[in-house]
């Protein structure tokens, strides 16, 4: 009998999380839970003091996970329809629940059987070993796993097939010469992927008071936007990984954030909440040397996104007025940090200037979603048909924005402030230029980032902005 056909005849016995899955089931679960229902703590670490295998059981059955929602690896399910078709018997061997073990094995439809955890038996590590080496024996079965908890099932198996592991699995895998599954190239820069750094580049809104009110040159008003900028964006980094957690399934199901570290199981769901822990604490450290209308503003900043992430994003339209908001208080923000006073003007001007981009970010998803997903955004408020009014009202609010911009200079706060404010006029087409290029650029699917982001790495954008201040420079001239 040659080695092929005495495989076929050996049961390959295959690992869930981690190793079929690029995630954790339970560690997903409980983040689920808890961020529906914070208060839920109290029952996790009851169920926990019974044992794992209950806490298993009482999540799977409360986080409403179905098996289409999980990251299944690509390759190693390849290897797996391979193997199936030779006639080899593959059995799921998983210490995950039992409702998440046969809605796997249901889903995927590769396995003959399937092993699993009880409310009272977790079925991982030496109590996994023992199961297969009763049911088949030393060395009667192949074996694919991926971290630490596999080793001694490795060690019992006639042959072990190493996926994505852990520090401990590769050390076991090079000392045994054992097969690594190539699932393909995983980023090494997960964790900076998932805080989003280039988003952090909303936050020079925070320094727009202290350059308007004339006080860059002041040492204390710029040591403190700088202070704010990344207390702002520590603080949304924290909550762009909260998002992220919030949203997996949605994540999954779009074309492009489920490349995103969480939802992908490039990075997993503890790494993703200490990183949040971290974030925060660090944007409190920072706070706490500014004045004390920042951290209400930060504070407000903190419960508006918090609801937006878990209510007011999936609300017809309130999303759109929420982010055009959130944008507004990097400006407050500002302001409370260096003690400027904000004008009506300007708060006015910032509402309808990123209302329109909040919009025509709403306006590129439907666009990504038209005909597809039952016609709607998941996770959203929209439908297919909401297409062109979206568009419509995000024009309509940049010209909006100009107008607004137009009174502003024609207005007598701009009269006392500027000795030639005559030359700041160019800014309304300016502006005009910059946002309808922008919904162009959209209408024409040429716009695939958060519109903020690309106004901040588009050249065309920058040159616009830089004429823009040099106006306001040109318009300060001799200014009392």
């Amino acid at each position: 009998m040659d080695a092929r056909t005495e495989a076929r005849h050996i049961p390959l016995c295959v690992d869930l999380d981690g190793t079929l899955l690029a995630a954790d089931t339970l560690w997903e679960g409980v983040a689920i839970v808890l961020l529906r229902n914070p208060l839920m703590l109290f029952a996790v670490l009851y169920w926990m003091a019974r044992g794992k295998a209950r806490l298993k059981h009482e999540i799977a059955a409360r986080s409403g996970r179905q098996a289409a929602d999980w990251p299944y690896r690509r390759a190693v399910l390849m290897r797996l329809e391979r193997e199936r078709e030779t006639g080899r018997q593959i059995i799921l061997v998983t210490g995950a629940a039992e409702s998440v073990a046969l809605g796997v094995a249901a889903h995927t439809g590769v396995f003959s059987s399937v092993l699993h955890s009880s409310p009272e038996i977790n079925l991982t590590a030496g109590r996994k070993r023992e199961k297969l080496v009763e049911q088949f024996g030393e060395g009667g079965f192949d074996y694919m796993g991926n971290s630490r908890d596999d080793l001694p099932v490795f060690d019992a198996a006639r042959r072990a097939i190493v996926v994505a592991p852990d520090a401990a699995a590769e050390k076991w895998r090079r000392t045994h010469d054992a097969e690594r599954l190539d699932i393909g190239k995983t980023s090494r820069l997960a964790a900076l992927k998932s805080i989003r750094v280039h988003q952090w580049a909303k936050n020079v809104l925070i320094g727009v008071p202290m350059v308007l009110n004339h006080d860059i040159l002041h040492l204390n008003a710029v040591i403190n936007v700088i202070l704010a900028f990344f207390a702002f964006s520590f603080l949304a980094s924290a909550v762009y990984v909260i998002n992220d957690l919030s949203d997996l399934a949605n994540d999954r199901r779009h074309p492009k954030k489920c490349n995103r570290p969480l939802a992908s199981g490039q990075m997993s769901v503890p790494m993703g909440l200490v990183m949040a822990l971290c974030l925060v604490l660090a944007s409190l450290s920072l706070t706490a040397v500014l004045p004390h209308d920042f951290a209400l503003v930060l504070a407000f900043y903190a419960v508006a996104t918090t609801a937006y992430t878990f209510v007011l994003k999936r609300k017809l339209l309130v999303d759109v007025f929420t982010l055009a908001g959130l944008y507004t208080v990097r400006i407050v923000a500002g302001s409370a940090a260096t003690g400027t006073v904000l004008s009506f003007w300007l708060l006015s001007f910032s509402i309808f200037f990123f209302l329109s981009l909040a919009l025509v970010k709403r306006y590129v998803e439907l666009d990504e979603y038209d005909g597809r997903e039952g016609n709607q955004v998941p996770g959203r408020g929209y439908v297919a048909v909401d297409f062109e009014m979206v568009g419509q009202a995000g024009v309509s609010s940049a010209f909006a924005a100009a107008l607004v911009l137009a009174l502003y200079i024609h207005s007598k706060e701009m009269q006392e402030m500027y000795t030639l404010p005559w030359a700041l006029w160019p800014l309304c087409p300016l502006v005009l230029y910059m946002l309808l290029r922008i919904w162009m650029l959209a209408r024409r699917r040429m716009l695939h980032e958060d519109p903020v982001v690309f106004i901040m790495r588009d050249w065309r954008s920058l040159v616009t902005m830089a004429l823009g201040a040099m106006l306001i420079l040109a318009g300060a001239l001799g200014s009392q």
